[in-house]
């Protein structure tokens, strides 16, 4: 194989698994580095990439996967859910910040450029909205778990420009925003909800279902995260990777009812009840996406009435998947 040799941390997972999957189609030399082994659905990866078993904590399994003469670097090893951040802080912390550390020191040892994927949550409760990348953070206090994860992943973007600024490495950042389609565990607003619907269980809407959120296809955050590990002009900044269209959770779920062809309505769930005072919900969670296009040439091209029709469509085909414990607070 000729192409170019990278790495992805996190590659069995959701995001990751897709990135992985594209890079080895545009015919790079692949490298997975997961916590776990290959699962059997990922049947590309299986047979064409590398796969290495190992904490994204360990500097010696790290030394052994990012090796001189690898390009790039794509870190999405991450602990990440609501479910995670509000039973487990203490290891979201530990592998965002730790991990990302670790990624950091050894790609600046053999001269690998990195993508560090972060997210939107870092700009917490910000009310004016659209975020752009140089927007404040407005966080709520400590004692919330629901911040230990925006934090978390705050921390690891410092870490990423303070590598770039003291040590010359060359990295950057891309923040998700609300990244939905197949393989994505049934913990999330989208993910959850086709999981149900297509159980014959209703969906569950959070409070009055009013929250808006930008919902981003797999394929498009997958195809900005290549194009960012690509560009010299991403170095040293973050870019948002998002769908600028605002949607309301409600009207989400609706369209995932529609397009399965289900009628049960929504299960309305009263937020501080089931997940009490550490959890504290976002009333408008929205991108601009301006610097992407700008820098990148990028921009979401999946609707959400298209991306939700693929996801069915995976779902259905997929009985391992609809098998799953539902899991997480479905945000």
């Amino acid at each position: 194989m000729n192409g170019p040799r990278v790495v992805v941390t996190g590659g069995h997972g959701f995001v990751g698994s897709h990135l992985a999957d594209r890079l080895v189609m545009a015919g790079a030399e692949v490298t997975v580095l997961d916590s776990g082994d290959p699962p059997a659905h990922l049947n590309l990866l299986r047979r064409h990439a590398r796969h290495v078993r190992g904490d994204v904590r360990d500097p010696d399994r790290l030394a052994k996967v990012i090796t001189r003469g690898v390009q790039v670097v794509y870190h999405l090893a991450a602990a990440v859910g609501v479910d995670m951040y509000l039973d487990r802080p203490l290891e979201v912390i530990d592998v965002n910040f730790v991990g990302t550390q670790r990624v950091l020191e050894r790609a600046t040892e053999v001269d690998a450029r990195v993508v560090v994927a972060s997210t939107s949550e870092i700009f917490g409760k910000n009310p004016a909205v659209p975020w752009r990348e140089d927007a404040d953070r407005v966080l709520g206090p400590t004692s919330a778990q629901r911040w230990s994860y925006s934090s978390s992943k705050a921390l690891a973007e410092h870490l990423t420009f303070g590598f770039v600024q003291q040590h010359g490495l060359a990295a950057g950042v891309v923040r998700y925003f609300n990244v939905y389609g197949p393989r994505q565990r049934p913990a999330y607003v989208i993910s959850r909800s086709v999981h149900r619907v297509l159980n014959g269980r209703p969906p569950i809407v959070y409070d009055d279902g009013h929250q808006t959120r930008s919902f981003t296809y797999v394929a498009d955050a997958v195809e900005g995260t290549i194009l960012a590990g690509a560009s010299a002009q991403t170095i040293g900044k973050a870019v948002n990777i998002g769908h600028t269209h605002e949607t309301t959770v409600a009207d989400a779920v609706a369209l995932v009812t529609a397009v399965s062809g289900t009628r049960d309505g929504a299960v309305a769930v009263d937020t501080a009840e089931r997940l009490g005072a550490s959890y504290q919900d976002l009333p408008r969670r929205i991108p601009d996406a301006s610097r992407a296009r700008l820098l990148l040439g990028w921009s979401a091209r999946t609707g959400l009435q298209e991306g939700l029709a693929r996801t069915v469509s995976w779902a259905r085909a997929n009985p391992w998947w609809l098998a799953l414990p539902d899991s997480g607070a479905g945000r």
